[in-house]
């Protein structure tokens, strides 16, 4: 986490929308990844995360109770809102991004004075069951951020209230190896048009443009839209556009060993492609996106 609240911001997580936690739990663990215990949020939603060493994590995120999402997303509540109209245009895949907060009411302010405020704050708690089986209450401040030109991606700033321990032990072991998350990628024919979304979220001024699309450098991965010949040339992933604005298509990972994670998907069958140093497992059930292993020291 960047130490200065107004400084560059890290990647806290990514938030994967998939219909059924118990479907999405047994595509992650054929991947290769631990999948932490069913977790549930007080206002009907639910998540089976997967966690990295690197402080990052994933969040498969379904619908436990239908009439309480409702009634939250009736009452304001812009996470649940923006999670449903996802799953109604979308289905699976990548809704949002989150970055790390120290102060997400400052993040609230500063988005809406840039024009990007999604909607009102929202501060929940649930219990949550540490590793050594203990329990403790886990407290949550988030800032929403979006643009209206792509209403199927958004961004949040997600402080916790009380910190919980760094080290999650053998939840943040995969035997694919992977090590954490070197990189978001999102789709647009014209990507620069939300440079200034990216910008204002990440605190990050400096975007490398190309002819491909931008890259932006956060604390700890970097963020990368492109255009459909981008996506190809870049990850060998056949992107068609449903219409304009940014649209998540995949996570790249850190993989100590990619010979490891292909042996791996591989023995297990899982469909995959290498492009490049790279290897490409296309989106599935359970999975919503594309997910690239790069052998990153």
């Amino acid at each position: 986490m960047s130490g200065h609240q107004e400084g560059l911001r890290a990647l806290d997580h990514v938030v994967l929308p998939v219909w059924a936690l118990d479907e999405a739990r047994t595509r992650f663990a054929n991947l290769g990844f631990t999948v932490a215990a069913d977790a549930r949020h007080p206002f009907g939603t639910e998540n089976a995360c997967v966690f990295f060493s690197d402080d990052t994590y994933l969040e498969p995120l379904a619908i436990a109770s239908r009439e309480e999402c409702e009634a939250a997303a009736r009452a304001g509540n812009v996470f649940v809102a923006r999670d449903q109209a996802f799953r109604f245009r979308r289905g699976e895949g990548a809704s949002a991004i989150v970055v790390k907060s120290l102060d997400a009411t400052a993040d609230h302010e500063r988005f809406g004075a840039a024009g990007f405020s999604a909607g009102d704050m929202l501060y929940f708690e649930r219990p949550m069951k540490l590793p050594d089986g203990t329990e403790t209450t886990a407290g949550f401040r988030l800032a929403f951020a979006s643009d209206l030109r792509a209403p199927d991606f958004f961004l949040f700033a997600c402080q916790r209230v009380n910190a919980l321990p760094a080290n999650r032990g053998s939840l943040e072991r995969h035997d694919n190896g992977v090590l954490g998350i070197s990189a978001v990628v999102l789709s647009e024919e014209n990507p620069s048009d939300f440079q200034y979304l990216l910008e204002t979220v990440f605190g990050q001024r400096e975007i490398e443009a190309h002819s491909f699309g931008i890259s932006l450098q956060s604390a700890n991965v970097r963020i990368e839209a492109l255009t459909s010949a981008g996506l190809n040339g870049y990850y060998g992933i056949a992107s068609s556009p449903r219409g304009r604005g940014l649209e998540a298509v995949a996570v790249a990972f850190r993989v100590g060993d990619i010979g490891v994670t292909e042996r791996l998907l591989a023995d297990r069958g899982i469909a995959f492609a290498r492009h490049g140093a790279r290897l490409v497992v296309p989106s599935a059930a359970g999975q919503g996106v594309s997910f690239v292993f790069e052998d990153i020291a």
